[in-house]
């Protein structure tokens, strides 16, 4: 139990550094460095911080624990694996982009727009940052969370509950520790004209996180979803656009409300397109639309199913399987540096391996209960199958080539 809390805090530390996430965090030390080093301040918004990720972490943890509890076959990460989800990160990504550019002012009240935020939006705004940073950041299990998140779903509920608590504990640390450090916190700068340059700055990975999301739901959908979420991005630029002109004449004490109204009316639009039983975001996520990523066309992986594995190790083949997803970031970095390179693919053509992905992309009961019956539930995952029969070795989710061929001769009886 000590090993599994003390590899979830350092899961969660690691997942800082994800190129979704890393933004967000920036973000929110921007906003200590405009407090211009009022340590109450700091405390109070580190604070919220904390209790913000923390209590996001455990409702995503509680649901998943429920789900599977109620027989459901989900798996770390599930909420990527929905479409509508996926949509409604992009909106909120693209709006707080927006936001940043200055396209209007969220939380400020029209008479002090550009003004520091008063002490309860401030407080609200920093737990809502880390709600946010733990639901884009859990989807792939990197380095020490694999094993934890495993022995947790095996647990008692509590038991469980105070593993994701640790991993929580782990997203919140590096930006609560800066709030409650007054040494690190000197060495911010002062607040100046400088800040609104690096503020409009932080827009662009936000702009990135999103364009990622996007091409995630473009694998789960295809072009349909794709076309639905432009409009819908569309429509909320409009608003945000219309709601900025709103309140910059509200500042000078002319009526907005017609403006008001017409952004109300453009997320309301933007509400009845996701949300309406017949959008592409609401397409059943058992039935991916999208084919498996290729690694590469020489070795023409096939799509995996118990079935497909039977076969083959029945026939005395060797099998690599590689569960993976469109969204998950750490497989992608895989497939590029490992999956895809010569010397992977010569050792499946020389050892006579079959190579399958489970795709994840959307949801897949099958996939998820092979991933339970193995202890397993974050991505990525890499199984090979002895072609004389057994256990399937379990390949480090950090893959490297040299590993992975001699897991391949082994499993087909060669000499590494």
């Amino acid at each position: 139990m000590l090993v599994a809390l003390l590899s979830a805090f350092l899961g969660g530390l690691i997942l800082n550094l994800m190129p979704c996430v890393f933004p967000i965090i920036s973000l929110k030390a921007f906003g200590l460095a405009r407090q211009g080093g009022d340590p109450k301040r700091m405390r109070q918004e580190g604070a919220a911080f904390f209790a913000g990720t923390l209590l996001a972490m455990l409702a995503l943890a509680g649901t998943l624990i429920a789900l599977r509890a109620g027989g459901q076959a989900v798996g770390w990460g599930f909420q990527l694996q929905s479409p509508l989800v996926v949509g409604l990160l992009i909106l909120v990504l693209l709006g707080s982009a927006l936001n940043l550019t200055g396209l209007f002012e969220f939380g400020l009240g029209l008479q002090r727009m550009g003004q520091t935020l008063d002490d309860r939006d401030g407080l609200l705004g920093a737990a809502l940052t880390g709600a946010l940073a733990v639901v884009v950041a859990t989807p792939c299990a990197g380095p020490f969370m694999a094993g934890a998140i495993g022995f947790a779903l095996v647990q008692p509920p509590l038991s469980a509950l105070a593993i994701f608590a640790a991993l929580g504990a782990g997203v919140a640390a590096p930006f609560t520790l800066l709030s409650f450090s007054p040494g690190l916190a000197r060495q911010l700068p002062r607040p100046g004209a400088w800040m609104t340059t690096l503020k409009q700055a932080l827009a662009f990975p936000m702009l990135a996180a999103a364009a990622w999301l996007l091409w995630v739901l473009a694998q789960q959908t295809g072009s349909a979803g794709l076309a639905l979420m432009l409009g819908c991005a569309l429509l909320l630029a409009f608003a945000c656009w219309i709601f900025g002109i709103a309140q910059r004449r509200g500042m000078s004490g002319r009526p907005a409300k017609t403006l008001h109204g017409m952004a109300a009316i453009g997320l309301v639009a933007i509400g009845v397109l996701c949300a309406s039983p017949g959008s592409a975001l609401r397409a059943p996520a058992t039935a991916p639309l999208a084919e498996a990523s290729t690694p590469s066309a020489e070795i023409k992986p096939v799509p995996w199913s118990p079935e497909a594995v039977a076969k083959e190790r029945a026939a005395g083949r060797a099998v690599f399987v590689d569960f993976s997803a469109e969204w998950c970031l750490t497989c992608k970095v895989n497939e590029k540096a490992v999956l895809s390179t010569a010397a992977f693919k010569a050792a499946i053509a020389e050892t006579g391996t079959t190579y399958m992905v489970a795709d994840s992309t959307n949801y897949d009961a099958r996939i998820e209960q092979a991933m339970m019956e193995l202890g397993r539930s974050g991505l990525p995952l890499y199984l090979v199958y002895p072609a004389k029969g057994g256990d399937p070795a379990i390949l480090p989710q950090l893959l490297d080539t040299k590993t992975a061929v001699a897991a391949l001769k082994t499993a087909s009886g060669k000499k590494v």
